[in-house]
């Protein structure tokens, strides 16, 4: 049994995001329901998108707060979501008689209650992003510093398999698991240059299975050496997940847990501009459900759970009436073609997953506040 503190909001006065009137009005979808089960697999992406046009504004319509979008209640299958029109608002309900849309509901206020542990909704499809979840995707030279590396792999293999041994200096011995990683392609911010990170290759997971040694104290340098004691005495770990083989020079950090992303779509609260680096993967564009880097991270105040409007591109030309006269250079507008999903953030760059899209994500496409 766990406690669950109910996603009822009604009569709470809160907080509309700062910046969400500059959005405009909430328009709802043109079928929306006036309620949905929520069943298992729902989003509350998917969810806001039955009720509203631009499902990401789902925070005004349940009136969230500030910490509320940081930390939203929670939402579980079985649950039914009711639409008030009058606001619009959306909120959770209980039928008390009636079928289909038309059905009573009886108003549920905030309130604390127990229940069998369930799986909560995401705000985006999990099955989408779960590998980039646990895995490092960026690091920079800070932590290519710090990181521990794999000296020799067991008997000298050339490809390591779960269960074979590496060793690796550097490492922890506090920290039991380790993500393996090759240091790969630089990330460029596309019109200044300036390099935002390296994109990681992942090879897979390590645990120790014995901590690092130090010189022997007692003997003096050169007779450490001579006796064998003079070396550090690298850590020994057993290979537990494989992706790629993992060999002498590559990296290791620690591995946290995945951060899943349970916070509500909300826009950045202060106008951002940044641009997208790269496809994953390296694609020649992106389409829905794919993920892009941005040069937007920390540092920009972008968080898990901002959502980005793309602008596309589409260059300068060159016109001359007639002909005759001199050649006028013109800047075409920008394109806003699509949303993204803010879900990995590190200093400089982050990790977006394309929500909608009317055309393929391309490298130096724009990404602003929406």
């Amino acid at each position: 049994m766990i406690r669950i503190i109910s996603a009822l909001l009604i009569g709470v006065a809160a907080l509309v995001p700062a910046g969400a009137s500059a959005a405009g009005p909430i328009r709802l979808a043109d079928d929306a329901p006036d309620s949905h089960v929520v069943v298992s697999g729902d989003t509350l992406w998917g969810i806001s998108g039955k009720f509203l046009r631009e499902p990401w504004r789902w925070p005004e319509v349940w009136r969230l707060n500030r910490e509320e979008i940081r930390n939203p209640h929670l939402i579980y299958p079985g649950q039914i979501v009711v639409l008030d029109r009058n606001g619009p608002t959306l909120k959770l309900g209980k039928r008390i008689g009636g079928a289909g849309d038309r059905a009573l509901y009886e108003k549920r206020f905030p309130q604390v209650y127990s229940e069998p542990a369930r799986v909560a909704i995401q705000s985006i499809p999990l099955r989408a992003i779960a590998p980039f979840l646990s895995e490092p995707l960026v690091v920079d030279d800070a932590d290519d510093a710090a990181a521990g590396i794999v000296v020799a792999t067991q008997e000298g293999r050339v490809f390591t398999s779960p269960g074979d041994t590496i060793f690796a200096t550097r490492i922890d011995p506090e920290v039991r698991n380790w993500n393996v990683y090759r240091k790969a392609k630089p990330l460029k911010d596309p019109v200044s240059g300036e390099l935002l990170g390296f994109e990681a290759a992942y090879l897979g997971q390590a645990r120790v299975s014995s901590g690092a040694g130090v010189l022997v104290p007692d003997l003096a340098a050169g007779d450490a050496v001579a006796a064998g004691q003079g070396s550090p005495i690298p850590a020994s770990l057993v290979v537990t997940s494989f992706k790629q083989e993992i060999g002498k020079g590559d990296r290791l950090l620690p591995a946290g847990r995945p951060e899943l992303p349970s916070y509500v779509p909300h826009a950045p609260e202060q106008d951002v501009s940044g641009r997208v680096v790269s496809i994953y993967n390296g694609v020649g564009g992106a389409g829905r459900h794919d993920v892009v880097a941005v040069s937007l991270g920390k540092r920009d105040q972008i968080e898990v759970g901002h959502v980005l409007a793309l602008h596309r591109n589409r260059g300068e030309t060159v016109y001359r009436e007639d002909n005759v006269g001199p050649a006028q250079r013109y800047r075409l507008p920008e394109h806003r073609y699509g949303l993204a999903f803010v879900f990995r953030v590190f200093d400089r760059l982050a990790y977006a997953l394309v929500m909608e899209s009317d055309g393929p994500a391309a490298v130096a496409d724009s990404v602003r506040k929406p």
